[in-house]
């Protein structure tokens, strides 16, 4: 009977790890190229080699880190053409998902997103590029939701996965001083029950910031 208690404290632990750095990795706490190492990671955590290595292997299958041929991890760096396939799956499945989600855009929604909304200025005057960072995507993942479509909103998330130590550096060279514009286009055109508007929104918010950021 011990040993399936140990097995099972052992997932635990892993989920919890893979579950805390995803989300570290995601709102861009963790700065393009930066090298992590297991020691580091069990010692952050408080768990053992075991469960770091395990959601460090699960974080590289989702190109959310990086191992190099001698064993190095780190968060990608991505190149202008890993930006711009990104920028491309952003465009293509985020306002599939919004104009999924318009019919079921009731009052409850427009309101939770401008609530979001203005969290969001809030954090700007703190400066607070994790905080702003993680907002956005509330805001996104707020909206999408309501598409129900499970499989999609996975895909996009892996991406924002994939994105978020460059989101990071793009928070840095915008200096916002105010929500993104879009937001307020998005959220009229919610309210209007203007799908290509929506469509339109959708897709400029999601990718004109990143083709910023080619050389």
């Amino acid at each position: 009977m011990i040993a399936p208690r140990v097995q099972e404290s052992t997932t635990a632990s892993h989920e919890r790890v893979y579950r805390a750095l995803r989300t570290r990795i995601m709102h861009g706490e963790i700065a393009p190229g930066e090298a992590l190492t297991l020691r580091g990671i069990g010692k952050s955590f408080d768990v053992s080699m075991t469960p770091a290595r395990e959601a460090v292997r699960r974080l590289v299958a989702e190109g959310a880190l990086f191992l190099s041929s001698s064993g190095r991890v780190s968060t990608p760096e991505l190149t202008n053409e890993r930006i711009e396939e990104l920028a491309t799956l952003r465009a293509l499945l985020e306002p599939e998902l919004a104009s999924r989600a318009l019919p079921r855009a009731h009052f409850a929604l427009i309101e939770r997103l401008e609530s979001i909304n203005q969290s969001v200025s809030q954090v700007i005057a703190r400066q607070d590029a994790t905080a702003y960072i993680r907002l956005n995507l509330e805001f996104h993942r707020t909206l999408y939701l309501r598409a129900q479509a499970p499989a999609m909103l996975a895909m996009t998330e892996t991406v924002w996965l994939q994105l978020g130590p460059t989101m990071r550096a793009l928070y840095g060279r915008l200096r916002r001083t105010e929500p993104p514009y879009h937001h307020k286009l998005i959220l009229a055109a919610l309210k209007a029950g203007d799908e290509p508007g929506l469509r339109l929104a959708v897709r400029t918010d999601a990718t004109q910031g990143l083709r910023m950021l080619k050389n």
